[in-house]
């Protein structure tokens, strides 16, 4: 399947079932079929109408879409996305609230990189940014990038978290969301000790696989089952001829999506089919339950074979963060060597992708951190989505981490704010870069 061919096939798939949305839409608004007393054709329209939409979406990025927060002082408060950090394969952006002074809190939200953009975390920015600075990695999609840019693998992504810490100095706070949570963790150990007064003072790690063989789930059966040679052959493609990226092996994100639905298949079927009877009733919005789930469900993003396959290959294979066996750029990273940096783990009890215990498993692996800086919560009744941006992480874990992140502020924060007001810290040079 590592053939341009494939890969445009895909999107030629995709495009003609555009097409036939559109059409199907339009051959049913023209007045003659309306006049028709036949609700098939009313069916057809809806149909229409819910199948362009739903393809279109899967090559859009998302916006943001947050245009101002209440502040303090209870005006709106207009928000802006600006790029801290600018790399080949993902920024460092802000979103910097106008007319309103720095927060004293300052967040690092780390996006996963795992088929969908860093929007996913919309919600969790805006129940932050009231009480916060908010800074966020935006991942790109790797078909929009030039193979001339190099590769991009697990050692890669824990390097460009290491940059962005740098960048935003002793006093951020970071919470990793699913999929980088072990890599963060090696990030901060990196910097522990090649580079300590650029670790964070507080690190949050939500519903990653510390330890994949702690719980077994559904993700975790498929990495045991298959081979890496199956998986490179099945899952990697060329990116065709269209995009920047043309050439560039990856993991493409309409393939990935495939998995995605196959996976609740039954449940995505019966919400097509609700929301196509929805547009025939005329109830349909463009920001109803719906649209605004599936808006963002179906905005994929290309993966790099590279991170793709090492992903697979060290984290739940051979568990290197596990083991404390993790390497980059050929400097072993001890996760022993973290000391100052309170950590917190976040997990769901009907977590079925990142089951309890796996990110967890990162507290006895801190073991240069004293037991008073080390916590860890379980979240009763919640899954995946709910424990960072769901009911759960609104009203319950939202208050904690925020909590957790307060009672661990100390002179961190104040050498931060001292270097900011006079120079930009000089930066250590990293042995391993």
């Amino acid at each position: 399947m590592r053939y341009m061919a494939t890969y445009d096939l895909m999107e030629w798939m995709r495009t003609t079932g555009q097409w036939w949305g559109a059409t199907a839409a339009a051959f049913g608004s023209y007045p003659a079929v309306a006049a028709l007393p036949n609700p098939w054709f009313q069916w057809l329209t809806a149909w229409g109408e819910v199948a362009e939409r739903s393809f279109a979406r899967m090559v859009a990025k998302p916006d943001w879409g947050i245009p101002s927060v209440v502040g303090e002082d209870g005006r709106d408060h207009v928000v802006s996305v600006e790029k801290v950090v600018e790399r080949p394969f993902g920024d460092l952006i802000h979103f910097a609230v106008q007319g309103r002074a720095p927060k004293a809190r300052r967040m690092l939200l780390v996006a996963p990189m795992s088929g969908h953009y860093a929007t996913l975390l919309r919600s969790t920015v805006v129940s932050l940014l009231p009480d916060a600075e908010v800074y966020v990695t935006d991942w790109h999609n790797a078909r929009d990038i030039p193979v001339s840019s190099g590769k991009f693998d697990v050692e890669d992504y824990t390097l460009y978290l290491v940059e962005f810490m740098r960048a935003l100095g002793p006093d951020i706070n970071v919470i990793a969301v699913c999929q980088p949570a072990p890599l963060t963790l090696a990030a901060t150990a990196y910097l522990a000790e090649l580079d300590p007064q650029a670790q964070p003072q507080t690190l949050t790690l939500i519903g990653g696989p510390i330890d994949p063989d702690v719980a077994a789930t559904e993700v975790t059966d498929f990495g045991r089952r298959v081979t890496m040679g199956q998986l490179e052959e099945l899952a990697i493609q060329r990116v065709g001829a269209k995009y920047k990226g043309v050439g560039r092996m990856v993991y493409p994100g309409l393939l990935q999506l495939s998995g995605f639905i196959s996976m609740n298949a039954e449940t995505h079927s019966k919400a097509f089919t609700d929301q196509i009877a929805t547009v025939m009733k005329g109830e349909a919005g463009d920001h109803d339950r719906h649209n605004k789930f599936y808006d963002e469900y179906l905005a994929v993003m290309d993966m790099t074979a590279e991170f793709y396959l090492s992903t697979v290959e060290r984290i739940f294979k051979n568990r290197e963060i596990a083991r404390n066996a993790f390497t980059v750029k050929g400097h072993r990273v001890d996760i022993g060597k973290i000391t100052d940096v309170a950590i917190k783990t976040v997990e769901g009890s009907k977590d079925d992708i990142t089951a309890p215990g796996q990110c967890a498993a990162a507290l006895p692996l801190c073991t240069g951190v004293p037991d008073e800086m080390k916590t860890g919560y379980i979240e009763i009744g919640a899954g995946h989505y709910g424990i960072f941006a769901g009911r759960s992480w609104r009203e319950h874990i939202r208050p904690l981490v925020i909590e957790f992140i307060d009672q661990n502020t100390g002179a961190n924060a104040a050498q931060a704010r001292k270097e900011r007001s006079v120079k930009p810290r000089k930066k250590t040079k990293l042995k391993a870069v």
